[in-house]
């Protein structure tokens, strides 16, 4: 794909971003999947490149709208799906190997989360409780996690509900709610097991 353009060079290519940071290779750049070998999530990816003083390009599928919101959440310059023509994964790699954020749709959806859903204006708080309830945690169990206290914590769940309605989007069961988190990016999608 890089062949025609001879001012973009790989330098290198890894399973994992630890072991290309190990390889001391100088890069403008990284080209990012968002599912690495050893099962790493975006954001620790991310992270790590950042403090090694990189930049990175994410370089996928986009099949999962959870990853793709992770690694635009953490930072990167922007998301270009693989399935792109070669002309637009060369500029999009080339304005990204300079510094500037690759706008595309992806990239603007998974910072803003589905565009099709109604935002609910969860607060932070109110999103880290909904993520831990939705997840599967009791009510009790979420309290000493916050630091709030049960009252406390089922005063956020009822405000949350209520927002949820309020947007048209229902969520008065615990699977309901659990819903929500998925379409709004808190938890993961869930994944068909491997066969």
């Amino acid at each position: 794909m890089l062949a025609d353009h001879p001012g973009l060079v790989v330098a290198a290519a890894t399973p994992t971003v630890t072991e290309l940071l190990g390889l001391r290779v100088e890069l403008d750049l990284v080209l990012l999947d968002l599912r690495l070998s050893d099962g790493s999530s975006p954001t620790s990816n991310v992270d790590e490149l950042r403090a090694a003083g990189l930049q990175a390009l994410v370089f996928t599928g986009a099949e999962n709208p959870y990853l793709v919101r992770l690694a635009a959440k953490a930072g990167v310059l922007g998301v270009v799906r693989k399935t792109e023509r070669t002309e637009v994964v060369v500029a999009a790699i080339a304005a990204a190997a300079e510094g500037r954020q690759v706008v595309t749709t992806e990239w603007a959806a998974a910072i803003d989360g589905d565009p099709g859903l109604p935002d609910v204006g969860l607060s932070p708080r109110q999103r880290d409780v909904l993520s831990l309830y939705a997840s599967g945690e009791k009510a009790d169990r979420v309290a000493r996690l916050t630091g709030l206290t049960p009252h406390t914590v089922n005063d956020y769940l009822a405000r949350i509900r209520a927002k949820y309605a309020d947007a048209g989007r229902p969520a008065g069961t615990k699977i309901e709610l659990y819903k929500r988190a998925v379409e709004d990016g808190l938890l993961p999608m869930p994944e068909a097991p491997e066969a």
